[in-house]
């Protein structure tokens, strides 16, 4: 029977299935595991089943020449916190879990936009504050979302998913940034230029994969695109947006406000977004929902089994 760590407690219908086909270690801890952890994982185990946050960067995989793990399962789409050409070059299988955190996800697109927009935070916060004076005609006046233009960066399946909803719930223009054209099925303009797509929308949607190529893509230029009256929202990696550029913005009043479910430092939230009273945060919730966290770990798990019967597993990244 194969020996597999699993970094973090998962839904307990994963679980169950993990320990009828594997010798299972459980990690029972959320936080992140320390880089001693993560290479005693390569030297003890056949399999890791890990997540964000456990950051096996080449320092981590590349450290030892005869690793015993080779495969890691990530429980997530993004893996840019795994060196995949250390990985490779070690002979360790990488895999992720994509599809099953679609709809999700883009539902807290949804939201965010919707609660900056409409400033359903501030609300609140304000009810919640004992503050509230009762309804008048000038209170809390926010954006009006339907048939408002949205920009999509990254039109990908979640980015799709976003679109669909915009377009079909709200009646808003489609627009995007993306490397190809994508045919949606319903009417979306590609965009060649971020910040020409930044000063065009209502609301920027930020959905592209994380990692280098797209650290830092939204700075303070496509930022200082945007409108006066438009907000952005993050639900793809807190590091594609310059944090310090969007706090600047905000501050300068170039933007009207954020929704982020995603941030550069995560967990860490700097004092200048918390106080925003036009800033929403949300703990990094796209996937979290009871179905879809169960699907992510059969997922991880159809890849682990697929590799141990030596096959190709149906998401592996290497």
């Amino acid at each position: 029977m194969k020996r597999i760590l699993i970094t973090r407690p998962l839904p307990a219908a994963v679980l169950a299935r993990a320990e009828a086909t594997y010798n299972v270690e459980l990690r029972e801890k959320n936080e992140p595991m320390k880089r001693a952890e993560m290479r005693a994982s390569l030297a003890l185990y056949d399999g890791v089943l890990m997540t964000l946050g456990d950051n096996y960067g080449t320092e981590v995989v590349a450290d030892s020449e005869h690793h015993r793990c080779k495969i890691l399962a990530n429980f997530g789409v993004g893996f840019n916190h795994i060196d995949i050409s250390a990985a490779a070059a070690s002979g360790i299988t990488v895999t992720n879990t994509p599809g099953a955190v679609t709809d999700a996800t883009a539902d807290i697109a949804m939201t965010l936009i919707l609660m900056s927009c409409r400033r359903a935070g501030e609300g609140e916060r304000l009810v919640r504050a004992g503050h509230w004076q009762g309804w008048y005609p000038t209170e809390l006046l926010g954006l009006h979302v339907t048939g408002r233009t949205v920009g999509i960066v990254g039109m990908g399946n979640i980015g799709q998913a976003i679109a669909r909803r915009c377009h079909h719930g709200f009646g808003m223009t489609v627009k995007y940034f993306n490397r190809s054209p994508k045919d949606v099925g319903f009417p979306a303009e590609k965009i060649e230029s971020l910040t020409e797509l930044a000063a065009s929308v209502d609301i920027l949607v930020v959905s592209v994969p994380g990692g280098a190529d797209t650290r830092h893509l939204i700075d303070a230029q496509v930022l200082a695109a945007m409108q006066p009256h438009a907000h952005l929202v993050n639900i793809a990696r807190g590091e594609i947006v310059e944090e310090a550029a969007l706090i600047a913005a905000l501050e300068a009043g170039q933007i009207a406000g954020a929704g982020l479910d995603v941030y550069e430092f995560e967990p860490e939230v700097p004092e200048a977004l918390r106080s925003r009273e036009n800033v929403t945060l949300l703990p990094h919730l796209g996937t979290a929902s009871e179905e879809v966290r169960t699907d992510m770990g059969m997922m991880a798990l159809d890849n682990l089994d697929a590799f141990f019967a030596g096959e190709t597993p149906p998401n592996a990244v290497t």
